[in-house]
């Protein structure tokens, strides 16, 4: 029996709050690839919001806050998310992993065990009509951030996700994915409104902090780390021959931190460093190597030796006339 339209909508109103409530209701929607825009209005929101810089006006403080948490944030996704959650490419204690997570949540891009889930589905199935968001068989619009709007991929696959999802805290933190950046949103707000009254000549004010330091940051943040599922597999240069169209960019690289080397890491993915040369400008793995330097995180997994084999840098046709 299909689910009214009131009944689709208020589950979806439901699941701003919960996450992972009625999911395993959607085998019942009808139209599971079309954009679920009830459950997608805080994500509009966010986006209009930016709209605000021309209300709240602008402060070097804020410009900054804007900029470093986008930095912050955007190492968060990728060298948490992506690097720790996904792939496993070093490991860690679980109160660390915890608190990685509390910080990967404030990206504002759901919980760690449902984007991780995500992008091992991407890795099994890259650029075929199963990958959640293969701009080769897909729209830019669905590759970019429509397939996360839609039905189908909105619950999180506990299955493909069981190593992690034995940790009740980090199942938490993934139903209530709008707890830590909401206290993330009051905190700035807040830290804006005292500085308005403790410094005003540095010209802050809550509204202002709220606006660059958590909604501008934030949709730019999600839009810099999209382009590696719609752009990475556009432009760019393939080194191997990976099967799919994942690809090397440098100015992908410097906008996530070193995540566009994509047809690397697509290669050899479970190795911590995505730039596999010293030229390759991989923040994320810089930041990794302190961290194990301090004794955060260790067993971080290098780079094949393969790797730099040259005969493995061939495309496949050369390989098949060289045998």
């Amino acid at each position: 029996m299909k689910r009214s339209f009131l009944q689709t909508a208020s589950a979806s109103v439901i699941q701003w709050f919960n996450a992972d409530h009625a999911t395993g209701d959607d085998t019942r929607v009808k139209n599971v690839d079309q954009v679920n825009w009830v459950r997608s209005i805080p994500f509009l929101i966010l986006h209009l919001g930016c709209l605000g810089v021309f209300l709240v006006g602008w402060s070097w403080t804020a410009v900054a806050t804007a900029v470093a948490l986008y930095f912050v944030r955007m190492f968060a996704v990728t060298g948490i998310y992506h690097r720790y959650f996904s792939h496993r490419t070093y490991k860690t204690s679980r109160p660390v992993q915890f608190i990685f997570a509390v910080l990967g949540a404030s990206a504002t891009q759901r919980g760690a065990l449902w984007w991780a889930a995500n992008h091992r589905e991407h890795h099994r199935n890259s650029d075929t009509p199963a990958d959640p968001h293969s701009p080769v068989h897909y729209s830019f619009f669905r590759s970019h951030m429509g397939w996360f709007m839609c039905n189908r991929f909105y619950a999180t696959q506990y299955n493909r996700i069981q190593d992690f999802a034995r940790f009740p805290e980090l199942v938490w933190l993934n139903r209530y994915d709008k707890a830590v950046p909401v206290g993330l949103a009051v905190l700035l707000y807040f830290s804006g409104f005292i500085l308005e009254r403790a410094a005003p000549s540095l010209g802050v004010t809550g509204l202002q902090m709220l606006v660059w330091g958590f909604v501008l940051s934030t949709t730019a943040l999600f839009h810099g780390t999209a382009t590696i599922n719609s752009l990475s597999h556009i432009y760019g240069t393939k080194r191997y021959d990976t099967g799919d169209e994942s690809r090397n960019n440098f100015w992908l690289a410097l906008i996530t931190m070193g995540e566009g080397w994509h047809n690397n890491h697509h290669q050899h993915m479970g190795t911590v460093r995505q730039g596999f040369y010293w030229w390759e400008i991989d923040v994320t793995f810089y930041i990794l190597k302190m961290l194990s330097w301090l004794g955060i995180i260790w067993d971080l997994k290098p780079v094949p030796v393969q790797a730099y084999d040259r005969n493995s840098q061939l495309p496949r046709k050369k390989m098949a006339s060289a045998a």
